[in-house]
């Protein structure tokens, strides 16, 4: 499938570059996949469209001060991008200015060696490890906004609006964003009404935002990410499953993980790419935030709402049902992207 299939325009304007307060006061477009239906309203509103038959599934991933910065032994300056470790002190990087293999990186406090160099990756492995290297990057790490996000927020301000409020787990370069509408308000709303709410972990990397630059979306390569699940949320959502309870997906990356167990994977990494026509095995609705175009998370969307998941037979974005959502999105100036509003896909 041509990957130019997946494109729309976007005015710059419409990037949000901070969330709305409070979170849950952000838009919510709920689309109906089956009717073709769109409805616009409050995030707060979905409680009304949420109930005890519903299966709420969050990530429960939390985003560490990914970005640090260094110098070179020369003296030049260094920034690092920390996106996956590998080993307790051994990571995954991407760095700018470039490195070669054997280069030295000092940081305050600790240093790093370049052990590889692969395309924009590169693995470095730090003088110090576990617990000890990621209270260091904690002290003087930065929050790893995407590129498109212009903040002009300092960093400890940042570090709370660029996490959900549910977050627990350290580990992710980029945070769930679809999450972010949640308030521990609503949830207890949801909780209240009989809405099961249930957590599973996945580390979210930067490859998440990496745009499809094959021709072809079988010649892309995506990312792999770690997640993790215990044996008691399993059994519980997959006895939900079976009662025929619905299975709302909080975002991408829970539906990756989702997708990924029904596949017969249990934990350790993924590399699911969900495009058309993709049939979805265990996620029954979505909420997610409006992507950017040629990305893997708009395929993924686009292979929710088309055959043969639906009756719609996906053609080109443009003319499917989401890109019809996308087109009164914008027209309506919703907010996209990480800090952006969202929708729910019946």
């Amino acid at each position: 499938m041509k990957a130019s299939l997946f494109t729309y325009t976007l005015p710059k304007n419409l990037i949000a570059n901070s969330p709305v307060k409070p979170r849950d006061s952000s838009r919510l477009m709920v689309i109906d996949r089956k009717t073709g239906k769109i409805s616009h309203h409050k995030f707060f509103e979905i409680v009304k469209f949420l109930g005890t038959n519903d299966v709420l599934v969050l990530n429960n991933t939390k985003v560490f001060p990914a970005r640090i910065f260094g110098i070179k032994e020369t003296g030049g300056k260094v920034e690092v991008l920390l996106i996956k470790r590998i080993r307790p002190n051994i990571w995954e990087a991407i760095t700018r200015p470039g490195f070669t293999p054997g280069d030295n990186i000092i940081f305050p406090g600790f240093t790093g060696k370049v052990i590889s160099k692969k395309n924009y990756s590169t693995i470095i492995e730090f003088n110090i490890s576990g617990k000890r290297l990621l209270s260091a990057i904690e002290k003087i790490g930065h929050t790893p906004l995407p590129p498109y996000i212009k903040s002009l927020e300092n960093d400890t301000k940042l570090r709370k609006e660029y996490q959900t409020v549910y977050a627990k787990i350290s580990g992710s370069a980029a945070a769930p964003t679809a999450g972010f509408h949640f308030t521990k308000r609503l949830l207890n709303k949801l909780k209240n009404k009989g809405v099961i709410i249930e957590y599973i972990t996945l580390h979210v990397g930067l490859g998440t935002f990496a745009p499809i630059k094959t021709k072809t979306l079988e010649e892309h390569k995506i990312h792999t990410e770690e997640f993790f699940i215990d044996r008691k949320t399993l059994g519980r959502l997959n006895k939900a499953k079976g009662l025929g309870k619905r299975i709302v997906a909080v975002g991408t990356t829970s539906t990756r993980v989702l997708e990924t167990l029904a596949a017969g994977k249990r934990s350790g990494s993924t590399n699911i790419f969900i495009y058309p026509p993709y049939k979805f095995k265990f996620v029954n609705a979505l909420i997610t935030n409006f992507h950017l175009p040629a990305s893997t998370l708009l395929a993924l969307v686009s292979a929710f709402t088309s055959y043969p998941n639906t009756k719609e037979k996906f053609k080109d974005f443009k003319h499917s049902l989401m890109g019809k959502a996308y087109q009164e999105a914008t027209k309506s100036k919703y907010r996209f992207y990480s800090f952006g509003d969202a929708c729910l896909i019946i």
